[in-house]
């Protein structure tokens, strides 16, 4: 196996890694309504465990509410009940049809205390990455000394997997600008 297959075998984690970042962030509440924020709410629907939106169609009609429209009005209390469990720190408000959630606003303390969970998130992600990128080095460097490659395509297939890891790393630097700009806007 050649140093570029090695890479390319290693980088599926790092995507990996990207996707988990912005699963995360998504579900972090900024103080503006998104229907991400109740992504891992499961409700209890004729026997089984369902996500949210599975049972009911979901809405953000302005910035600071949620309108949650089950598909079956039979689903209002268990819906209502999944919500309560959930934690979500809005209280539902069921008018017999539709149950709305009100995101509140954000304070300006805990907006900094966001920001700090989300570097210390992103610290955790790129650690992930620089472990992946410690995996296939170490793949590169048995291969070298099992006489697979060269000493000149080991020291390449290094650069290469340092470029790759610093553009991973960049891309999480980058989501995280974003993320945090949308927390501290208000």
């Amino acid at each position: 196996m050649s140093y570029v297959e090695m890479i390319k075998n290693g980088e599926e984690p790092m995507k990996k890694v990207i996707e988990r970042i912005h699963a995360e962030f998504s579900a972090m509440r900024t103080g503006r309504a998104n229907v991400s924020l109740l992504s891992n709410v499961k409700v209890e629907s004729y026997g089984t465990l369902m996500a949210l939106n599975q049972v009911a169609g979901l809405s953000v009609p302005d910035g600071r509410t949620i309108e949650i429209r089950p598909w079956d009005a039979s689903q209002l209390a268990p819906i209502e009940k999944a919500l309560q469990k959930a934690d979500l720190g809005m209280a539902p408000v069921n008018d017999g049809k539709i149950i709305r959630l009100s995101v509140p606003m954000m304070t300006e303390d805990r907006r900094k205390d966001m920001v700090k969970n989300i570097h210390k998130l992103a610290e955790e992600f790129r650690i992930s990455v620089r472990n992946e990128r410690r995996k296939i080095n170490d793949e590169i460097k048995k291969a070298e000394k099992d006489k697979l490659l060269t000493e000149d395509e080991r020291k390449k297939g290094e650069q290469e997997l340092n470029k790759l890891t610093d553009s991973y790393i960049h891309k999480i630097d980058d989501i995280v600008k974003a993320k945090e700009k949308d927390i501290m806007e208000v």
